[in-house]
């Protein structure tokens, strides 16, 4: 089936919307609250109580982590899907555009409930309100491990018809404001990576403790939490999925979360370049650099040839997560594409911002524009949701037709 990646027009809501905040809401306040470190941005309950509107009344593509929308119900053939997917990717995007810690803030917006969206069954959709009310942050990495996700040592064992939950999870964006927590835990340490899954646990729960909150390089508006689990016990329903542990399949269910958040994360390093490629532009044009299209970048100056290449690395980046989001709507396995667009548009995202400020010399560094914050947020991006060795290392295994005990 062949991809259109001209955006339909049912899109042009989501991303006015996604625009419009970017530019009225978050830039404005983006610098107060950068260097307001854990103060939560208060700005942000209007923004969440519009979106929850418009959502309402099916105005809205709202939420950077959306849902499934359409995306899962039957399609006659040769039907082409742009749903929950696309729209959470084009809302993290233009959000992003505007302040990627704030986008991160956005309340019932959190990286889990994407998770939630990925493996929940309906029962567990309904339990939760449709997710709708559910403002969910994600827990996997761990002291021990960051990007090797089988490498959970938190447990979740099995006792009635409950679960008990111990272990520390670290670098938990809104761990400390979102109302849920999805929480990656083993159910028998034993089966190896099989036996891993996913639960939502309320945040205000007992045995569930905020330890502390980071001091970070960037996306400073977003809280970053250490939580702790001990004897935390929860009913069996909030295990995201199905209970079963199937030691062939491995732990490809909870993995799934990844093929929806993936594409979210590279949106946002999408949303952040794009900015900062804006910007540059503008101060390029003001010192009278012209980028002229219509002639070889060879042949121009070196800020104008290197604004070019950076703009092609934009597009490809743009393009790779339209694809991976579309991917999805359409019920294609998009693990490939998924780390794809992650691997392409982080790297371009420091790429993008760093020489940016470079390129805007003294003026770049300081705090006059927002350039060097977008430099410092960018970087996470092309860190979380697995980094960029792990991206190329399951880019190489899909192209491959390896598995993870075939190529480490």
């Amino acid at each position: 089936m062949a991809i259109n990646l001209e955006l339909p027009k049912k899109l042009d809501n989501t991303i006015d919307q996604a625009r419009q905040a970017a530019l009225q809401i978050f830039r404005p306040i983006s610098r107060k609250y950068d260097l307001a470190e854990h103060t939560y941005p208060v700005e942000l309950d209007t923004l969440a109580s519009l979106y929850s509107g418009l959502a309402a009344t099916g105005q809205a593509g709202a939420g950077a982590a959306g849902g499934r929308g359409d995306a899962n119900k039957e399609r006659p053939e040769g039907y082409v899907a742009n749903g929950g997917n696309m729209q959470s990717v084009l809302n993290s995007m233009w959000a992003s555009y505007g302040d990627v810690a704030l986008m991160l803030s956005i309340p019932y917006q959190g990286l889990g409930n994407a998770a939630i969206a990925a493996v929940a069954t309906d029962e567990q959709l309904e339990m939760l309100g449709g997710g709708d009310e559910v403002w969910a942050s994600m827990a996997i990495t761990e002291p021990s491990f960051g990007s090797d996700s089988a490498a959970v040592t938190t447990t979740a064992i099995a006792d009635g018809d409950e679960y008990v939950l111990n272990g520390e999870k670290i670098f938990v964006t809104a761990g400390s404001r979102a109302s849920h927590i999805v929480v990656w835990a083993s159910v028998d340490r034993s089966l190896g990576r099989a036996a891993i899954k996913s639960f939502v646990v309320p945040r205000e729960h007992p045995g569930v403790t905020i330890v502390r909150l980071e001091h970070k390089l960037g996306i400073r508006a977003s809280d970053t939490a250490v939580i702790r689990f001990e004897d935390c016990r929860i009913p069996k329903e909030y295990l995201l999925g199905s209970p079963e542990v199937d030691v062939k399949k491995g732990f490809g269910g909870v993995m799934q979360t990844f093929d929806n958040t993936r594409p979210m994360v590279a949106a946002m390093a999408v949303g952040v370049s794009r900015a900062a490629l804006e910007e540059l532009r503008k101060l390029l044009e003001d010192a009278g650099v012209e980028i002229d299209y219509d002639r070889p970048a060879a042949d121009q100056s070196a800020a104008a040839a290197e604004f070019i290449r950076l703009e092609a690395d934009w597009e490809a980046s743009y393009l790779l997560t339209l694809r991976a989001a579309w991917m999805a709507d359409n019920k294609e396995p998009n693990s490939l594409q998924a780390s794809m667009s992650k691997a392409k548009a982080g790297r371009t995202g420091t790429d993008v911002t760093n020489k940016a400020v470079e390129l805007a010399s003294t003026y770049g560094y300081s705090e006059r524009t927002l350039l060097e914050k977008w430099a410092r947020d960018s970087k996470i991006l092309d860190i979380f949701e697995g980094t960029q060795q792990i991206q190329q290392l399951i880019i190489a295994r899909r192209v491959l037709g390896k598995s993870s005990a075939e190529l480490k």
